[in-house]
Parts: C-alpha cells; sequence; structure tokens
C-alpha cells in the first residue's frame, strides 16, 4: 500500500513551524553555513528545502555552505573566534564542536524549549547526541549511519526461519542458523580472515551495554575486558559450531557478499551503505538504477541483530554525528531568534529528514509516511527498521583503532581455530592501546 512521503508546501510549513512564533515576512536574513556542497548527496536537498522555507517566510539565507574537510572545520571555528557567527550551523556534535560550546557560542536545546517548548520534539531525545563538554545537547540531528542485520528471505524460506523481529536473542538465533545449515545453505555470510570488523563489534556489545560499550577495558581481566573475551569467543563459538563459509578464513568480503546475494548465505550483518549495494547486486547494470530487478530485491530485507544479556536486538550500533545548532548571537536578536527556529524545525521535520536521510539512521519518533515510489523496496524496510531502534551506540572500533586491533581483526583466524586464547589477543591489543 502506498503511503505518501511529499506533502503540500503549506502542510509541510506548518508543521515544520509547529511551536515558533510568527516570522513575519521583513526580510530577516539569516546566516546558515552547512555541509551540504559540493559533491555531498544532499546538496540539492538543501537548497531546494532552503527555497522552500524562504519562499513560506519571505525571509532569505546567506548560505555559506561548504564540504566538510579540515579546512572547513578550521574555518567554523575561526568565525566563531572572529565574532562572524554564523545564525545557523549544521556541524558536527562531537569534539569538533568543543572549543565553541566552551565558548557558549551556541544555545542547548533545552534553552531553546523554554521559549518555544515543540522544538525537537518531533526527535527521539535519547537518540541526540550529547556535547562531550557538559553532557548537553545542543544540536538537532537530521541524518547518520547504522549496523544491522539483512536477511536473505528465499534462504529463510526455504529452511522454515521466520524473518527474525525486535525481539530477537541469541538462542533463537543459534537455533536458526542450526536449521538453516541443515537445509543445506551458510547460515552467516562472512570473511573473517578479511573483515571481520561487524562481527567482533557486535559480539562485543552483546557482552556489554550500551552504556558501557564505548570504554576501552584496562585489562582483559576487568569486568568489560572479559566481555570482550566473551564476544570473541562467541564468534569462535560459531564458527565451530560451521555458520560460517567453509572458506571464511581464505575468503574476501566480496565473495562472502556474493554467497549473500546469490542466495547460498542467510545472514549478513553490515552497515546502513550496503543497501546501495544489494540493490546494485540485484541490477543486470550496477550502475544503471533502471535495470533493477524488483523482484529480485524484494527477496532481501534487514533487521535488528539478535541481543543477548543487557542489549536488546533493537540497540544497535550507529550514529548521529552531525546537527543543526543556533547560535548565541542569533538567539539574542530578536528577530533573528524567531527565523532560526523557523528554519531549524523546518530543516528537521519528518517529511525533510525523511528526505535527507532516507534509510540511514535519523532520530525521528515515528517513521514518516512514504511513498513506495520514491525508494526501492529495501530502503522502505530499512525505514520501517529503524524506527524501532531503542539506542544508536558508536563503534568502539573507531576508538580502539590501528596497531590495537591488529591482535584481534588481522588475528580472527587463530582466535576461532584456537591456535590462539581469546583473552591473550584481547590481552595483547589493550596493551598496545594503552601503551600509546
Amino acid at each position: 500500500m502506498k503511503k505518501q512521503l511529499a506533502i503540500m508546501m503549506a502542510g509541510a510549513m506548518a508543521c515544520s513551524m509547529a511551536g515558533a512564533a510568527p516570522v513575519l515576512a521583513d526580510g530577516v536574513e539569516l546566516n546558515v553555513t552547512t555541509t551540504f556542497a559540493g559533491e555531498d548527496g544532499n546538496a540539492t536537498n538543501f537548497k531546494n528545502a532552503v527555497a522552500e522555507w524562504e519562499e513560506a517566510t519571505g525571509n532569505t539565507v546567506n548560505d555559506a555552505s561548504a564540504t566538510s574537510d579540515e579546512t572547513f572545520k578550521a574555518r567554523v571555528e575561526m568565525d566563531f573566534q572572529t565574532g562572524a557567527d554564523p545564525d545557523v550551523l549544521f556541524f558536527f556534535n562531537g569534539a569538533d564542536a568543543n572549543s565553541f560550546i566552551e565558548a557558549g557560542k551556541v544555545v542547548s536545546i533545552d534553552t531553546i524549549r523554554e521559549k518555544y517548548p515543540e522544538y525537537a520534539s518531533n526527535m527521539n531525545d535519547d537518540l541526540i547526541t550529547a556535547s562531550i563538554v557538559d553532557g548537553v545537547k545542543y544540536a538537532v540531528p537530521v541524518n547518520g549511519y547504522w549496523e544491522a542485520m539483512f536477511c536473505n528471505t528465499e534462504v529463510l524460506d526455504a529452511a522454515g526461519v521466520a524473518v527474525p523481529g525486535a525481539d530477537y536473542t541469541w538462542d533463537a538465533f543459534l537455533e536458526d542458523c542450526q536449521k538453516i545449515k541443515d537445509a543445506g545453505y551458510t547460515p552467516i555470510a562472512a570473511a573473517l580472515g578479511n573483515i571481520p570488523h561487524y562481527w567482533w563489534e557486535y559480539a562485543i556489545f552483546n557482552n556489554g551495554s550500551p552504556e558501557n560499550h564505548l570504554t576501552i577495558p584496562e585489562t582483559a581481566d576487568d569486568e568489560i575486558g572479559k566481555g570482550w573475551v566473551a564476544g570473541m569467543e562467541d564468534i569462535k563459538a560459531l564458527y565451530e559450531a560451521g555458520y560460517f563459509p567453509e572458506n571464511t578464513l581464505s575468503a574476501t568480503d566480496d565473495e562472502t557478499f556474493a554467497m549473500f546475494t546469490e542466495s547460498k548465505a542467510a545472514f549478513l550483518i553490515d552497515g546502513s551503505w550496503k543497501v546501495g549495494g544489494i540493490a546494485g547486486a540485484c541490477q543486470s547494470d550496477p550502475e544503471d538504477a533502471s535495470t533493477l530487478d524488483t523482484e529480485k530485491l524484494d527477496k532481501f530485507t534487514v533487521t535488528y541483530v539478535p541481543g543477548k544479556g543487557d542489549r536488546k536486538a533493537t540497540d544497535l550500533i550507529g550514529g548521529l554525528s552531525m546537527g543543526y545548532y543556533i547560535s548565541t548571537a542569533a538567539w539574542e536578536d530578536d528577530a533573528k531568534r524567531d527565523a532560526a527556529v523557523s528554519f531549524v524545525e523546518h530543516m528537521t521535520s519528518d517529511e525533510m529528514v525523511a528526505k535527507f536521510a532516507q534509510h540511514t539512521a535519523s532520530a525521528l519518533k515515528a517513521a514518516p509516511e512514504t511513498n513506495e515510489a520514491d525508494f526501492n523496496s529495501l530502503q522502505t524496510k530499512a525505514m520501517s527498521m529503524m524506527a524501532g531502534v531503542t539506542s544508536l551506540t558508536g563503534a568502539v572500533q573507531d576508538i580502539f583503532n590501528g596497531e590495537c586491533r591488529v591482535s584481534t581483526f588481522d588475528g580472527m583466524p587463530q582466535i576461532v581455530t584456537g591456535e590462539v586464547a581469546a583473552a591473550d589477543a584481547v590481552a595483547e591489543g589493550l596493551e598496545a592501546y594503552h601503551a600509546q
């Protein structure tokens, strides 16, 4: 059944300005800086959205957007230092924002809600990233990334296995893997000798929690360290059970991905970017979307990674690393304050987030209605899946990087075959991390 994504502009504007004071068409000019420029896939969406807001309000945007790189980051920092503060800024919410947050150059979401109670009310506050400076939330997010479990339903049907849901447990997953193996298929498409990344991440996550996942253990023997060791041992148990491809230690990621798309394997853990890869594998010409075999694509779906312990299946690895800030300078200007709030509400409305985020992560409380003609079936399924997410936690491997990961990433074949004890491999990586 088709659902409408796009609505009449007047309706969209009414929704996006909910909670804000009326913005008069009195020629207010907003200085807006974003990363929606150059090769960014949403550059056109941003220009169109700005034009809609300008037409509806009579105000104008001075667009200083530029491609996101170190030069851009330095420019933003310099603008705040020299008093050339943007009124609205779409920027990173991690360490790159520390300097202007510490300087009090932007206002918090809670402060804005004191005057505009409905500001960002369409967002799940639990999914809005807080500043690492003070734990306060400043930036209203639009889109990000997620890592989840793709399924080949043709294989699942042949094995008599139902598509996993939001309450999927590790024990149920193990039972399903055995059914799939007994039916003559490979349960898990993964190249442990090439890219064990996603299984490494979720195996650790499953033996920890969203609260401590980004904490690097001091040793392999402390509470969190033991969770890391247990995670490696879980992967070893899957290997010993024969749930990975027979050549998982020598195959490339491309080869095991092909097993999945060719209906030889059931499950694939990967990122939101893989939606496009799977669609490409269903096209006679990978570069031409018009050659998509829709019936083939319909055999794929995406769902939650089986949960264990304190981690629910709906707790995903992912993130919303950027968002819209309103500067203190704009907030203290009566005319610009109303306009800035109105602009951010328009850019972060359900309808607009759907355009920018599509099938990636967002903090929306509810999935917006969509017109399935605008998206392929896997994109639509991904959006539905994301509507049920209870938390997004960043990837600890992004912190635990470089040489630290060698003993467990490159050493995964030795761990699963028992040549190296999981505890020793984890200890070696932690020693390298803490020696830096």
